[in-house]
């Protein structure tokens, strides 16, 4: 199947669009602020939510810094292997170059690397057909009726 096969795809509980999804490798501490950062120029709206993000829990990051590196220069570490913990955020944006041309100044503006690392990759994203009263007790603000009938 072509991606565009998809692009006049709805069904009874929603449809598909279009978007960038962006990953960011960071420490844990420099989530929010990146986070806040992309939401100056973008609101990472998902449905009637903003800010939303997916953070991954705290990993290991490792790289080799070369001589001209600011690794180098600042922490003489070239030809050094170097380990730090880091988590992946991932958001989505509109697919539209600038909105993703905002994000990315913004993401890089606050980044504390020389290089951050940012993948960018052309998503489909599913969209509910939204309802805040469906009955559905597999929502989770039917399941406490549902938890309380067992």
């Amino acid at each position: 199947m072509h991606s565009n096969d998809i692009i006049n795809l709805e069904t009874r509980t929603g449809k598909v669009e279009r978007v960038w999804q962006i990953e960011i490798q960071a420490t844990p501490e420099d989530v929010d602020k990146i986070v806040d950062s992309v939401m100056e120029v973008d609101p990472l709206i998902y449905g009637r939510y903003k800010r939303n993000a997916f953070v991954t829990a705290v990993g290991s990051e490792t790289y080799l810094p070369e001589e001209n590196s600011t690794s180098a220069v600042h922490l003489n570490a070239a030809n050094k292997v170097q380990t730090f913990p880091s988590v992946l955020i991932v958001i989505s944006v509109e697919k539209n170059n600038e909105t993703l041309g905002r994000v990315l100044d913004a993401i890089r503006d606050v980044h504390h690397y020389e290089e951050p690392l940012i993948f960018i990759k052309d998503c489909w994203a599913s969209r509910a057909s939204y309802d805040p009263h469906n009955t559905n007790p597999n929502r989770w603000w039917n399941r406490e009726a549902v938890d309380a009938n067992t």
